[in-house]
């Protein structure tokens, strides 16, 4: 069943379209992806559904009616622009975000030392806020995203500007929320990050959806025709070999799409007689290629890091 429902809904700003015509459904108790490039309508997308931005046309249901009168305290909302009080203490930030959702005061300063145990703050709570690096910042302000228990939690570019070790930290705790039952929307232009967390995934360009659906069925309606390939040396040759398509380059690795009928050992063989070869697999297409061929976009407008950038 459907919690939030988006129908048809569209918005333009001074002439442009920022958003087409976009619908989706989206499960209770899953971690859904709106994925896409800088500009692609993600964050116009969210500040409609958080009512911020109204749209020109379609409506927002939430569990199957128009947004609820306690709407603002069953929602936690992070934005992509980060933004606290620098003068105040960290548990003067929890105490007063939770009262803006009207959260007891009493149970916030509880759940609010568990959270501060929880993302390695809690020695940070009798600071001011201007004292964290921009990093605790950030996990503060997922803590006062989450701390009053909400059904539905939106996060914009969650983690920008985060280290591994904070990313690590923060999915695993949206995993533990999302065993409770909570709905999460996330939006994010980097693909790996979507491609390990969500269930199921809408993919934006220019403002227009071009796939939906869940993680698994995406990918497997993508075919298996893709080879993930680990070299030792210079690969540019790889793209002339008959029967590979296209190759996708990242930081460690090639991933070839091959022909329909290509002879995957012939690859190899040729591939091995020029260069050593660490690994060459079968595996399902990455995110990123199945969003690189949807949106018809060069792989550049991805790999920026997810802080860079302004999304319409």
């Amino acid at each position: 069943m459907s919690y939030l429902t988006l129908e048809n809904i569209r918005k333009v700003y001074d002439g442009k379209v920022a958003v087409e015509g976009l619908s989706l459904s989206v499960p209770k108790g899953v971690i859904f992806g709106i994925i896409g490039p800088n500009g692609a309508g993600k964050t116009t997308t969210i500040r409609m559904v958080m009512n911020i931005t109204i749209p020109d046309s379609g409506r927002i249901m939430i569990d199957g009616q128009e947004r609820p009168k306690d709407f603002k305290n069953s929602v936690g909302y992070l934005p992509e622009e980060r933004g606290l009080y620098k003068k105040m203490t960290v548990m003067e930030i929890i105490r007063y975000m939770a009262a803006l959702k009207d959260f007891p005061t009493k149970e916030a300063e509880k759940e609010g030392w568990e959270w501060l145990k929880t993302m390695d703050l809690f020695e940070y709570g009798h600071h001011k806020v201007e004292e964290l690096s921009k990093g605790m910042q950030q996990k503060l302000q997922f803590i006062t995203t989450v701390l009053h228990k909400p059904d539905l939690i939106i996060l914009d570019e969650l983690f920008s500007g985060l280290d591994p070790l904070n990313i690590e930290l923060i999915k695993n705790q949206l995993l533990k929320l999302k065993a409770q039952g909570k709905t999460i929307l996330f939006s994010t232009h980097v693909m790996e990050q979507a491609e390990k967390l969500c269930d199921h995934v809408c993919m934006i360009s220019k403002g227009t959806k071009v796939l939906d659906g869940r993680m698994a069925d995406v990918k497997a309606s993508h075919g298996k025709n893709s080879i993930e390939l680990v070299v030792n040396g210079d690969a540019g040759f790889v793209s002339s070999l008959p029967g590979v398509a296209k190759v996708v380059e990242s930081s460690n690795h090639l991933e070839l799409q091959l022909d329909e009928g290509a002879d995957s050992n012939a690859i190899l063989k040729q591939l091995a007689d020029r260069v050593p070869v660490r690994r060459y697999a079968f595996v399902e297409p990455s995110l990123y290629t199945i969003f690189i061929d949807k949106a018809k976009i060069a792989p550049s407008e991805l790999t920026a890091d997810a802080g860079e950038g302004s999304d319409a």
